[in-house]
């Protein structure tokens, strides 16, 4: 039961705090919140002063696979209702870029690296490329979210950023599940498997769920500020029930409740009043952040030390590696298709800002629970932990930049 208590008390603490200064630490400092959510995660853990060891509350690898998913469902509503209604279908060219070739090239780099200078099988080095290759909504938020970012990044950098993050977290899970399905089934079904169960029922199927989930959810808002049966407050209420409905509803009959949760809240948006678009965004930030930061705490709590030592300098070359090539030459390379985005200063901030964090610690945790293997969850965390420092400390400093000479 201390644990209980030793848990409220730590992340009830954090967010006590970084609610009344966080608009102070992104102003005058070089620390994002998600990254002072991971330094209070080690210094809470065993690593530093052992107040509270995940072990002692069940399966570690569980609680942050269950965690995780939780943090995501509520970020993807958040950041869909930050985007500006027809922003999906208006910005289409430039999500297919994103999304139908950057990505797969963000996940062939990867696994590359990982083969390359790990020397890890093949399969698991794919696997770990395909772990990492989603960009976070959770860490991108801090970044584009917020008064240093709206005063210097233009409108449309931000959305772009936020709206890649929010589709392909959903759209990595074919890439993680075939190396998963490889190294665990027979040769003869793994492709067959991945084809009809993951794409077709888990990725399509959700997504059709989910926008239809959306489409009543914003209906049903619109009819009830005409008849008045409800208050501005219920938004609270509806806008986190949404979250947790969706993804509740996709994960129980088994499809993908992370792309779920983020088209529906697409559908919502355009679906739902615009009077309360507004008040959405307001509600859904300060849910977002009550949900978003323990996540990575636990994950403070969790990191492999050992694991990570026994990687030597290969996993400091490594972390350093992916950061640097495992995003910005590909949006580099694909500059003239970028459409508005194809300026100097844009496509260097688009390259550089593609953070790796809950999305893929959701995905390390369910890959280490599926294949069992101890390298997936110890190289996967270190490029993590890796990316939520580096991108943590270069997003307000890079971000006033950009202001700066724009």
């Amino acid at each position: 039961m201390s644990e209980l208590y030793v848990s409220l008390a730590a992340v009830g603490g954090l967010l006590l705090i970084l609610g009344m200064l966080g608009g102070l630490l992104k102003e005058r400092t070089f620390v994002s919140e998600p990254l002072i959510a991971l330094l209070a995660g080690v210094l809470l853990g065993p690593a530093v002063f052992g107040l509270l060891d995940l072990a002692d509350l069940g399966n570690q690898t569980v609680i942050l696979e269950e965690a995780a998913l939780v943090t995501l469902g509520v970020a993807l509503v958040g950041v869909a209702l930050r985007l500006p209604v027809g922003y999906t279908s208006s910005n289409w060219r430039l999500l297919v870029v994103l999304l139908g070739i950057v990505m797969p090239l963000m996940w062939l780099a990867s696994g590359l690296l990982v083969y390359l200078i790990l020397g890890l099988p093949f399969w698991v080095s794919v696997l770990i490329g395909a772990i990492v290759t989603p960009t976070d909504p959770v860490v991108a938020s801090s970044i584009v979210a917020g008064g240093v970012a709206e005063r210097n990044l233009p409108a449309s950098l931000r959305h772009a950023i936020s709206a890649e993050s929010g589709f392909n977290d959903g759209l990595a899970l074919p890439f993680v599940v075939l190396p998963v399905l490889v190294l665990t089934e027979p040769p003869g079904e793994a492709l067959s498997h991945w084809l009809t169960h993951t794409v077709l029922l888990e990725i399509a199927a959700g997504a059709v769920l989910a926008a239809v989930m959306g489409y009543l959810a914003g209906k049903t808002l619109r009819w009830a500020e005409r008849k008045e049966t409800m208050e501005r407050t219920s938004l609270l209420t509806i806008s986190l029930a949404l979250s947790l409905t969706v993804l509740g509803v996709t994960e129980l009959l088994h499809l993908n409740g992370v792309l779920a949760a983020f088209v529906a809240g697409i559908v919502f948006n355009f679906a739902g009043s615009s009077d309360a678009k507004e008040s959405q965004e307001e509600i859904q930030e300060a849910i977002s952040r009550f949900f978003d930061l323990p996540i990575f705490v636990l994950l403070g709590m969790a990191i492999p030390w050992e694991g990570w030592i026994g990687l030597g300098w290969s996993g400091l070359l490594l972390g350093v590696a992916v950061l640097l090539l495992r995003r910005l030459p590909a949006v580099l390379t694909l500059r003239p298709l970028l459409g508005p985005l194809r300026k100097g200063y844009d496509v260097l901030f688009l390259g550089w800002f593609g953070p790796v964090g809950a999305a893929a610690l959701y995905y390390a945790a369910f890959s280490l629970r599926e294949t069992g293997i101890e390298e997936v969850w110890v190289v996967g965390s270190l490029i993590i932990c890796a990316s939520v420092m580096v991108h943590g400390v270069t997003a307000t400093p890079l971000t006033k930049l950009y202001g700066r000479y724009q």
